[in-house]
């Protein structure tokens, strides 16, 4: 017998009568929701390794990660997307936010953007997609039609395809290959699901592309040898870190060389460290 699908994220709050709360007790039975996703994200941390291993697998091979989304689950792909070249020096297009309704829905709702079972897919051929990419759906609920679709038409195409919703047993876990469900609970306010939903994602989003991007290289020991220096803090950084690990004691010098090679890896490399 099929397990039965409950939509947790939309079940009464825990908490009644908001509006008579102090701002204190509002703070403190946020916080206190909020306490409870880290755990629940380390329940699903056997569900997110195979899908970090089949990334990796798929980009060493010439492959990109796609995120996809509506509403809070899409923009906290495309956050995640957008700070991977940055901090780990990869290409933009390496991996690719997609949310429902295009760019206007990343500061907009976009009405009715997420109901169409096609544009999902519409939206992913537009980057040329292929069986060398990886997809992963993103949806508190996992009834997203946009993501479902998505991930269907990419599974007819032998692309590998990721899910993650806060909701058990799920449409949107149903079309993936590799599905990650975080179990969080009713939201703080009823429904709201860019609260413990949103952090969940977030965390979960954070542990696959760092994994990712260290799997590649992208990082030595813990520093990010390869950000880009987009800003005099982060040119700061790497000065120090480059004084760090090449034994340079002279700042100018160490800038000098940094800005002249653009990352601290090249700068190592150069200098043979």
């Amino acid at each position: 017998m099929a397990e039965q699908f409950v939509r947790i994220t939309e079940q009464e709050s825990n908490y009644h009568h908001l509006e008579n709360m102090s701002v204190a007790e509002l703070l403190h039975n946020i916080n206190k929701e909020d306490s409870i996703v880290p755990a629940a994200v380390e329940k699903a941390i056997p569900q997110i390794e195979p899908l970090v291993s089949a990334i990796t697998d798929k980009m060493l091979m010439g492959g990109r990660l796609f995120y996809i989304g509506a509403g809070t689950s899409g923009r906290l792909g495309i956050v995640d997307a957008s700070e991977c070249p940055p901090t780990y020096g990869v290409p933009y297009g390496l991996v690719i936010g997609i949310i429902a309704g295009g760019e206007k829905a990343i500061t907009n709702a976009v009405e009715f953007a997420e109901d169409s079972k096609e544009q999902g897919w519409a939206d992913l051929e537009a980057h040329n997609i292929s069986d060398k990419d990886v997809v992963i759906g993103i949806a508190a609920s996992g009834t997203t039609p946009y993501v479902i679709g998505a991930l269907e038409e990419c599974r007819k195409r032998n692309i590998i395809t990721g899910s993650i919703s806060c909701n058990p047993n799920s449409p949107v876990s149903k079309a993936a290959d590799f599905p990650i469900e975080v179990i969080v609970g009713p939201e703080f306010v009823t429904g709201s699901t860019r609260m413990k939903s949103g952090t969940a994602q977030k965390l979960v989003l954070n542990m696959i592309s760092t994994s990712i991007m260290i799997q590649l290289g992208r990082v030595e020991d813990n520093r990010m040898v390869n950000m880009q220096l987009s800003n005099e803090k982060l040119v700061d950084r790497g000065v120090k870190m480059l004084m760090l690990r090449s034994g340079i004691n002279n700042y100018e010098a160490a800038k000098d060389l940094l800005l002249t090679h653009g990352t601290v890896k090249k700068a190592l490399t150069a200098i043979g460290g």
